[in-house]
């Protein structure tokens, strides 16, 4: 339900959870249209600091403004969730004013853009007994769980070694100044090339990877600008590779640019063969096995891969819009399920801590800053049922 005046709270919370959002550019857009499928959540309310734009917003998808971020919050009930959607270098300053005011928070990536920050707020949402999550939520996602729950279940024998690509094709030559989202946000380049491509799409496999194989123990990265010739460049690295040591599981290779062919596959290398999906932004993803044999004295994997599916019925569907075919309402449905059933959510604190300082380790590991020894943790995730 995108729609609703907070007049009739006890009526709302009968039918499903509340959510407010903080942050009416190009991605509210895309939560938005993923709330459409969960007609058990509410929108009660949104902000920008651009009033046109948040005008705009609120317009388009019928939803209610609130002119400060202290209206806001003052519409919310304990056990609603707030989504901040702002730009990055905000997250830290929203996220803790919504967890001073003692609301459950979710943020875009990255949770912070320092790990003191970062750690900061961990220790406040847990002093409060609140929820933080960090985005991406995809890890919920039907491939996600169905590549976790195949890894637990052998399919590809004991895993040794995880190759994940998150290329996205050389950016700066895309026509990205037509590129807008439905309420007409234009996509905010200047913001992309500064936070940079490690930062905005690592997590995408990291969160993956974690779920699958637990805490990462140590990150060998490396990190580079190596396009800088693109608007608003400042030295924030635009290719970066890691090389990620976990503390009970393979080795995996990670790498992000905005210069390579677009290539977003993930390979999970087993003592039986391959499993593999070819692409980390869709929750439809097929998810592959790639059974290995000898033939004529040749080793090989299968050239057609057995697909893998869901036992059940997974979740709600977002049609493809952009590079996206993701629900993005995966996370705050999963929170505010968690809350309902008095259980704990299966995006914890830990994860999202872990998940910045394996982020930002690699981001900031320059040419030169060798290995970087994880100081937090979190517990790997149980694969969905229906998975």
């Amino acid at each position: 339900m995108i729609q609703g005046n907070g007049s009739d709270r006890a009526a709302h919370q009968a039918k499903g959870g509340r959510v407010a959002l903080i942050g009416c550019g190009f991605v509210a857009d895309l939560y938005l249209r993923s709330f459409a499928v969960h007609p058990e959540v509410t929108v009660i309310a949104v902000h920008d600091r651009d009033s046109a734009r948040m005008a705009a917003f609120a317009a388009h998808w019928g939803v209610q403004p609130a002119d400060s971020l202290a209206a806001l919050l003052a519409r919310l009930t304990p056990g609603d969730v707030v989504l901040n959607l702002t730009n990055p270098d905000a997250h830290y300053e929203i996220n803790r004013a919504c967890l001073e005011a003692g609301h459950h928070v979710y943020c875009e990536k990255p949770l912070a853009m320092e790990m003191t920050q970062a750690q900061a707020l961990h220790d406040l949402a847990t002093a409060r007994g609140l929820m933080l999550v960090s985005a991406p939520c995809s890890v919920l996602g039907e491939a996600a769980q169905v590549l976790l729950s195949a890894v637990r279940r052998g399919v590809a024998g004991v895993p040794r070694l995880v190759y994940a690509e998150l290329d996205d094709g050389f950016i700066p030559q895309a026509p990205f100044a037509k590129w807008q989202s439905e309420s007409g946000a234009p996509w905010p380049h200047a913001d992309e090339f500064a936070v940079g491509c490690t930062l905005e799409h690592a997590g995408y496999y990291l969160s993956w990877l974690i779920a699958m194989f637990g805490p990462v123990e140590r990150v060998v990265g490396a990190s580079a600008e190596v396009l800088p010739d693109k608007p608003g460049a400042t030295g924030t690295p635009d290719f970066s590779v890691a090389t990620l040591f976990f503390a009970q599981g393979p080795v995996a290779r990670l790498t992000c640019s905005i210069a390579a062919p677009h290539d977003h596959r993930i390979r999970v290398i087993g003592d039986d063969g391959v499993l593999q999906v070819k692409e980390a932004w869709s929750n439809a993803a097929a998810v592959r096995f790639y059974r290995r044999f000898v033939l004529r004295r040749r080793l090989m994997e299968h050239p057609f891969g057995r697909r893998l599916r869901p036992r059940a019925a997974s979740h709600p569907k977002v049609g493809r819009w952009g590079a996206a075919s993701m629900n993005f309402a995966l996370g705050p449905v999963e929170m505010l399920a968690a809350l309902a059933e008095g259980r704990a959510c299966r995006l914890t604190n830990a994860m999202a801590l872990h998940l910045t300082e394996v982020t930002l380790a690699i981001q900031n590991a320059g040419c030169d800053a060798g290995a970087h020894v994880m100081q937090s943790t979190c517990e790997p995730m149980e694969a969905a049922s229906w998975a």
